[in-house]
């Protein structure tokens, strides 16, 4: 008899729910990824469907794990907060990027001097 045929039947269906309810959303942050038409509408899907996807398998691993170990197991807690904290840092990155390429980067900040009029020739006299 293995450990995981002693499971308690609750805590089975919960880490079940929960690993089918974080698979859903990667799933939707994936098919989000391939059926929006521009990089900045495809760029979100991914990042906030895989995001919550990952934290509720990470939540079922520990839940499984803590049980069968009779100890609380929050290794994954690691992985969750090394996830959570560069997920944003490279969806600011990505979308730096992308509005550079595109020419809408420059922000004009207090003190800047006026950008020069579009009408304006500088190399007439």
């Amino acid at each position: 008899m293995s450990a995981f045929e002693a499971l308690h039947p609750t805590v089975a269906v919960t880490v079940a729910v929960l690993l089918v309810l974080g698979a859903s959303f990667a799933l939707i942050g994936s098919i989000g990824l391939l059926r929006l038409r521009s990089f900045y509408e495809r760029l979100h899907p991914p990042t906030m469907g895989t995001t919550a996807g990952m934290g509720l398998m990470l939540a079922a691993s520990m839940l499984l794990f803590s049980v069968l170990a009779s100890r609380p197991v929050v290794h994954e807690i690691l992985i969750a907060v090394f996830t959570f904290v560069t997920t944003p840092v490279t969806y600011m990155l990505l979308v730096r990027a992308a509005r550079h390429r595109d020419g809408t980067a420059r922000v004009r900040m207090p003190g800047d001097p006026p950008p020069p009029d579009p009408q304006v020739d500088p190399r007439d006299p």
